[in-house]
């Protein structure tokens, strides 16, 4: 049984015909794991969370900073002061308001040497990520482990999303067979409103409940996209695998198998991520070895320096984000001279 607390806590819900109290139960002892934890991803789980879904792993590689408070719905100001992973900073933030929820957060990458250890064991894997990459990863994983994911991504004043049941439905290499490739718009080029952010993460929350609470025939079984400025709204069918998908189809999962990753990468606007290799990182150590070279700034989870023009931010994994340049050469080189190779 639900104890009192809980029940006055969720009473609203329990009220709702589709959820109600069995409903409830249901979700309390279910497990989800939210990829990414920026925009969507934050939404996505803050509704989760007080919707009462049991147990949440959150898998975030980024910090928050300024400029994610316009639309990340978990964040605050002290957060992006501390520069707190993300990840951690929506466990704080969870516990603060539902300490009936297990958060464990994870700060990392997802890729495919570790996706194993961090999607193992739960019911529904959420999108919060911001790149296909990553997205055809989960997409791979889920597929050839028949766990249901949701797709969910929002740029500008447009929102999208779709239902993954493995089996059942198109998975995404269905409807898109590769990634996109030359400019892709992303909310750094082409900004984004934090009402798209909601809905596409209201959308996609609704489904998740459904999925947990075992209404399965009431999702949605289309990729839905919405343009909130222009008024405009459009729906794929989505309904059935595609014949010789290479993934639901041919079970040939490449992104899983690491097949063409890039080792160094793009990030954003005017920025170079580089996880080249895996190199264990003491920050209070490296922070004062460069100090005397420009501005340090470290907590338990994360360095930055600055080096007019450039901004680095180091992992304790060895990971580094370079900002003040897209040259992967130039980047490469800041490392090597700061970090070492």
């Amino acid at each position: 049984m639900i104890s009192l607390e809980l029940d006055e806590r969720y009473s609203r819900q329990v009220l709702y015909p589709g959820i109600g109290a069995a409903g409830q139960r249901k979700l309390a002892s279910s497990r989800v794991a939210i990829a990414g934890c920026g925009a969507t991803g934050s939404a996505l789980a803050g509704l989760l969370a007080r919707a009462g879904v049991g147990s949440m792993r959150i898998v975030d590689r980024d910090y928050v900073e300024p400029s994610n408070l316009q639309r990340q719905s978990l964040f605050d100001e002290a957060d992006a002061a501390e520069s707190l992973p993300k990840a951690i900073a929506a466990a704080r933030k969870i516990a603060a308001f539902n300490s009936h929820i297990a958060v464990e957060p994870q700060v990392a990458d997802l890729t495919p040497a570790n996706i194993q250890v961090l999607l193992e064991g739960v019911h529904l894997v959420l999108d919060g990520t911001d790149n296909f990459e990553t997205r055809y990863l989960i997409n791979d994983f889920a597929v050839q482990n028949s766990l249901p994911w949701i797709y969910a991504a929002a740029v500008g004043s447009y929102a999208i999303t779709m239902n993954v049941l493995p089996g059942e439905t198109c998975c995404l290499a269905c409807i898109f067979p590769d990634p996109p490739t030359g400019i892709i718009e992303t909310c750094e080029t082409a900004g984004i409103l934090n009402s798209a952010v909601n809905l596409a993460a209201s959308i996609a929350a609704t489904e998740a409940l459904k999925l947990l609470v075992g209404a399965r025939d009431q999702m949605r079984r289309t990729l839905l996209s919405l343009d909130l400025w222009k008024n405009e709204r459009a729906e794929v069918a989505a309904s059935k695998p595609r014949a010789g998908c290479r993934a639901c189809g041919q079970r040939d999962f490449v992104h899983l198998a690491g097949e063409g990753r890039p080792q160094i990468t793009l990030c954003g606007r005017n920025s170079v991520q580089i996880h080249e290799r895996q190199r264990p990182i003491n920050l209070a150590q490296m922070g004062e070895r460069l100090k005397p070279l420009g501005t340090v700034k470290h907590n338990d989870f994360v360095l930055k320096f600055w080096h007019d023009p450039y901004e680095m931010t180091l992992f304790p994994d060895g990971r580094a984000i370079i900002k003040g340049t897209v040259d992967t050469a130039v980047a490469r080189s800041l490392y090597a001279r700061y970090v070492g190779s």
